[in-house]
């Protein structure tokens, strides 16, 4: 099992990372999937010294209501299949994000996702789309 861990040392190796095979990972990208997200992409941000997370993982909404279900199913989906609780969650009809400490979700309606421009902002980030 996958655990969040931040910033635990490991011997002259620095913290541990996640990576998109992990469960944590997967299993967004995989509830995500189950509610119809479109434009599903992960950003990659572990080689980025001032990022807050080791990934961004964002996907569009075709409205509120699906904003709504595709985050709750993000939640449901972790704390049943890898047992984690999400950091902090802040919700809205427009954007919803998840934060799991090392992966922050980003549910966005399109018109919301252009404004912030998470993937401009991020633009040395490797970008892995999914389908």
């Amino acid at each position: 099992m996958d655990k969040i861990i931040s910033a635990t040392p490991q011997k002259a190796k620095g913290p541990i990372r996640l990576s998109r095979n992990s469960k944590l990972f997967k299993t967004i990208v995989g509830a995500i999937s189950d509610k119809k997200g479109e434009s599903l992409i992960a950003l990659d941000l572990r080689k980025i010294d001032e990022a807050v997370a080791d990934f961004f993982i964002l996907c569009d909404a075709r409205s509120h209501i699906q904003v709504q279900a595709i985050a709750g199913n993000i939640i449901e989906k972790i704390e049943t299949d890898c047992s984690e609780k999400p950091y902090h969650v802040e919700t809205g009809d427009k954007w919803t994000i998840i934060d799991y400490a090392n992966v922050v979700v980003h549910v966005f309606q399109h018109e919301q996702r252009l404004f912030y421009n998470l993937e401009g902002l991020w633009g040395d980030a490797p970008k892995f789309e999914y389908l």
